[in-house]
């Protein structure tokens, strides 16, 4: 099993173990998400902090996952961390860094996390829906988070870039 299979497969055991209603979310090719294929570079880049695909960090860039503008500066794997912290979700967003169970977060809860202006970027670089990024967000960040985050604590960006760039070329091989 591959390492987007993995997270992937999280997200589905997460949905069908009793999150109820995205069970819309999974489906399509192979029983993955159209909506959270689309939604995974931006997360990606996102936490990496990066403008572009795999190899960004060494100023290349990968055709059709295009750039994050915005929210470029948001500072990370740990300044979303520390966002979910501050609005409420500070269990939650420990126990994706943590090596035990990945505890759920509300589509809610994503619209308290990142501005209007922000969800509707992600929306639009995705090309889902408000509501399908916001679903789709509260599946994928604390199975992608909870990859990024095996030994239990936060990365160093050599190890963060080198796990994004992995998930990156492997969704590259996915969508071509």
């Amino acid at each position: 099993m591959g390492i987007l299979d993995s997270i992937l497969a999280g997200v589905a055991g997460n949905v069908l173990g009793g999150r109820g209603g995205m069970g819309g979310l999974l489906g399509g090719r192979g029983g993955r998400s159209n909506v959270l294929i689309a939604l995974l570079p931006i997360v990606l880049r996102m936490l990496a902090n990066r403008r572009g695909g795999p190899g960004a960090a060494r100023g290349a860039t990968t055709p059709g996952l295009g750039g994050l503008g915005a929210l470029a500066g948001m500072g990370g794997l740990g300044a979303l961390l520390g966002r979910f912290q501050q609005n409420g979700y500070a269990d939650q967003a420990q126990s994706w860094v943590s090596t035990g169970e990945n505890q759920p977060i509300p589509p809610e809860a994503v619209s308290q996390v990142f501005d209007h202006d922000e969800l509707s970027e992600i929306a639009s670089q995705a090309g889902v829906s408000e509501d399908e990024a916001r679903t789709g967000l509260s599946a994928l960040l604390p199975q992608v988070v909870d990859y990024l985050t095996p030994q239990g604590q936060l990365p160093d960006a050599d190890q963060l870039g080198s796990r994004v760039d992995q998930i990156e070329q492997e969704l590259q091989q996915y969508t071509v």
